[in-house]
């Protein structure tokens, strides 16, 4: 086994195969126990959100996005609200405008049932 070969005279070391492969495979483990998967994050509003408290669930998107995370932005209706669905579009809508720079839509803005879903992922840099 060939342990620094840029080094003069080059360094070899014997060693047995089966114990040289398991030390590898035990490296690649630990390596993805240190590896974080994009986690989804939620986020629910109703179309009535007052302008602070957007602002403050906008300011939380950012940080899940900057944690590499996906995010799902759900508007949900309830009773009358479900014919001012338009209402719901204009809050995604703004809160896309407002991640521009951070985030990427991967989903559209789509009804399901008494709501409407959005999911951002980050920009690649």
């Amino acid at each position: 086994m060939e342990i620094a070969a840029s080094a003069n005279p080059p360094v070899c070391k014997i060693l047995a195969y089966s114990k040289f492969k398991y030390e590898q495979e035990k490296k690649e483990r630990e390596a993805r126990k240190k590896q974080k998967a994009g986690l989804l994050k939620e986020l629910r509003f109703r179309p009535n959100i007052g302008q602070h408290d957007l602002d403050v669930k906008v300011k939380q998107i950012e940080e899940f996005i900057d944690a590499h995370d996906k995010v799902r932005v759900t508007v949900v209706f309830r009773g009358r609200e479900m014919q001012h669905r338009d209402l719901g579009m204009k809050l995604l809508l703004s809160i896309q405008e407002k991640l521009v720079a951070k985030a990427a839509v991967e989903q559209a803005p789509l009804p399901d049932r008494n709501r409407l879903v959005m999911t951002l992922i980050p920009k690649p840099h």
